[in-house]
């Protein structure tokens, strides 16, 4: 599986360079792949990479990585038992004279990527996969062929997905970094993390 996995990246690495060269918008030649165990019993499923992952090629290191390695420690569960990933692969960007800043992904962007993470979850097969915000739930809801549900009607729910014959347990969070711009957020986040740790560990002792 990890053979599979790291070709299916290699593709879409390709794809992406390929995009860049027709003179795409966002920083498509730097894409940041998922990192973690197969088969674990979460994945968190991020919208895109930010600045600090692009400069070190690893999803979530940067000022939402550590909120979120804080929120995992919080409901005690460890992040290298944890595969990591984003529902889009690259930095999507706005460029002014003086600045670069983070966009969230288009709709044209995000469902070029629908196929890849459709194999991505099927290689790495976790238990429930988390989804840190509005993007990547979408995502998940368009493979699904469901309508899009806002997170703040179903976060800290477990749901039922069934993907391309896969059933998938998903639970909804606001994302790590709603918190640096809305401090209001974080007991809501908190609660629902602690209630992911709960249901991992009823996992693991099934």
């Amino acid at each position: 599986m990890e053979e599979k996995l790291s070709a299916l990246y290699a593709a879409e690495r390709a794809r992406l360079h390929a995009a860049a060269a027709r003179g795409r918008t966002g920083e498509y030649e730097a894409p940041v792949f998922g990192e973690g165990p197969l088969h674990p019993r979460l994945m968190l499923l991020g919208e895109a990479p930010g600045a600090e992952e692009t400069r070190l090629g690893r999803p979530f290191v940067g000022k939402a990585g550590k909120n979120l390695n804080m929120l995992l420690a919080l409901a005690g569960i460890t992040r290298t038992c944890v595969y990591v990933t984003n529902a889009v692969k690259f930095r999507p960007t706005n460029v002014k004279a003086r600045s670069i800043s983070n966009r969230p992904p288009s709709p044209a962007e995000l469902a070029e990527g629908l196929p890849t993470l459709k194999d991505e979850l099927r290689l790495v097969n976790p238990s429930v996969v988390a989804t840190l915000g509005n993007t990547p739930l979408k995502a998940l809801c368009l493979l699904g062929g469901r309508e899009p549900l806002p997170i703040g009607s179903v976060h800290g729910r477990m749901l039922k997905f069934m993907i391309d014959g896969m059933p998938l347990c998903v639970f909804p969070l606001y994302h790590p970094a709603s918190v640096i711009y809305n401090r209001s957020l974080l007991p809501l986040l908190e609660e629902d993390v602690t209630c992911l740790g709960s249901i991992l560990n009823e996992i693991k002792e099934a």
